[in-house]
């Protein structure tokens, strides 16, 4: 039996162990990770731009490379800030202080959002003056903070026979709150419990 030589190893990889039905593969290219934020400076390919100065000034369309020319004599950068536009919208400006006014911003803008909680107080029909003020003033701390309020006000056995109360109690509530907060949810009553909803103002 005739020894064949041994052949030469390929840089191909075969895959499997099906003789000549074996699918030689060659690992995928890593795709090159995606810039963030606009096009700048050279990264525009485009031919033709409309270009806004550095003062703000229209000067019209123009051939991409005339633009960065601009740019470049002013000592900023070719910033592209409407790249869906026919042709694409080119800014004359300091990226790197465009960059830091947006980010302050963005922070500016995540500082404000806040969520809305509900808070809840609950009361008696029988409730005290010192108990009430103190329940009050916790509803002003709420309302300060931008929070709602659920005011629930629980019968217990024979107090049920007097929900005119727990009624006057929660009107109370409303005249005192007028100025800081709007009723969102008018007094009901669910099972023995009496439930307003109320939001600041």
């Amino acid at each position: 039996m005739i020894q064949r030589p041994p052949g030469r190893i390929s840089k191909v990889q075969l895959w499997g162990n099906q003789g000549e039905d074996a699918i030689a593969r060659r690992p995928h290219a890593a795709q090159p990770p995606k810039k963030e934020g606009p096009r700048i400076n050279r990264d525009i390919r485009v031919p033709r731009v409309l270009l806004i100065d550095e003062t703000g000034e229209k000067q019209g369309i123009m051939p991409t490379e005339a633009a960065l020319e601009a740019a470049e004599q002013a000592g900023l950068d070719l910033v592209e800030v409407s790249p869906n536009a026919d042709p694409p919208v080119c800014k004359i400006v300091d990226y790197g202080k465009l960059k830091y006014q947006d980010q302050k911003k963005k922070a500016e803008a995540k500082k404000k959002q806040k969520t809305v909680e509900i808070k809840e107080i609950k009361m008696r029909p029988n409730i005290d003056i010192h108990d009430y003020q103190v329940k009050t003033k916790a509803m002003h701390r709420f309302f300060e903070a931008g929070d709602k309020v659920k005011v629930t006000l629980r019968f217990r056995g024979r107090e049920m026979a007097h929900q005119n109360r727990g009624m006057d109690i929660m009107n109370r509530v409303k005249e005192d709150f007028d100025e800081v907060a709007k009723v969102e949810f008018e007094p009901k009553l669910e099972g023995r419990l009496m439930v307003m909803v109320m939001a600041p103002r």
